[in-house]
């Protein structure tokens, strides 16, 4: 949303006659009065990009995260808190982001339109959008969900790096215990500065906390997490590398 302004008719206009100690006190209120308003909603909302592997392998998985994604809008607690974009990856070079969204119910009906089919990971172009998307406006945060990794994983490396430079956290989430995997995902999570997790789809709840202390962490950074305060805030405190007060 807009920032509200002052009609085109009330901007710049020159004053009248009434003299110079009604401009400076006129001025003075419109200064007040911006300085106390409230920010437009949407302005200082967080924005986080969830971006899931979609290839075959990834039913069971996609349709756990359609039905727990609410627990992100609800962890902030604040209407127009959060925005979230869905990125996904499935097929023959198929790679899409949906718009950014500030409710549960658009982010579900975008997910329950999808499903999952084969082909390789593209996990470097989720990261390239990223870099794109953060060019164009502040991203807080990428949340990663898969369990492959079929690519350079040097290039992969390189693009996590530039993330972590630029202040956009990963935080990725493995299915499976892949030990190549591991090792390359937990890699880009610290070249990001974010944190890995190994999750199991029969864990949904914690899986949902785990997102939710992500939510929180995007729309209001670590001192957020901190004041929260709950268990799954003090573990992501802690894998990244923050030891909670």
């Amino acid at each position: 949303m807009r920032d509200k302004k002052l009609p085109p008719d009330l901007k710049n206009k020159p004053m009248t006659s009434a003299g110079d100690t009604r401009a400076s006190a006129v001025e003075a209120f419109v200064r007040q009065a911006r300085a106390l308003a409230p920010k437009a909603a949407g302005k200082s909302a967080g924005r986080l990009i969830l971006a899931l592997d979609a290839t075959m392998s990834r039913q069971a998985t996609w349709d756990l995260a359609c039905s727990i994604q609410a627990e992100m809008f609800d962890a902030v607690g604040r209407k127009d808190a959060l925005n979230v974009q869905l990125v996904y990856y499935r097929g023959f070079g198929e790679c899409r982001s949906s718009k950014f969204v500030s409710d549960t119910n658009t982010l579900k009906n975008l997910m329950t339109r999808i499903d999952c089919r084969g082909g390789q990971t593209q996990i470097g172009k989720v990261f390239a959008h990223a870099l794109r998307e953060h060019a164009r406006a502040k991203v807080n945060a990428v949340v990663f969900i898969g369990d492959a990794m079929e690519e350079n994983v040097d290039l992969l490396a390189q693009k996590a790096g530039e993330l972590g430079l630029k202040g956009v956290p990963l935080f990725i989430f493995q299915e499976g215990h892949d030990g190549a995997v591991t090792t390359a995902f937990k890699e880009f999570a610290r070249l990001s500065k974010g944190a890995w997790f190994r999750f199991d789809r029969n864990a949904a709840g914690e899986l949902a906390k785990l997102l939710s202390s992500v939510a929180v962490y995007a729309s209001g950074g670590l001192r957020a997490l901190e004041a929260r305060n709950k268990p799954e805030d003090r573990l992501m405190l802690e894998h990244l590398g923050r030891k909670p007060g």
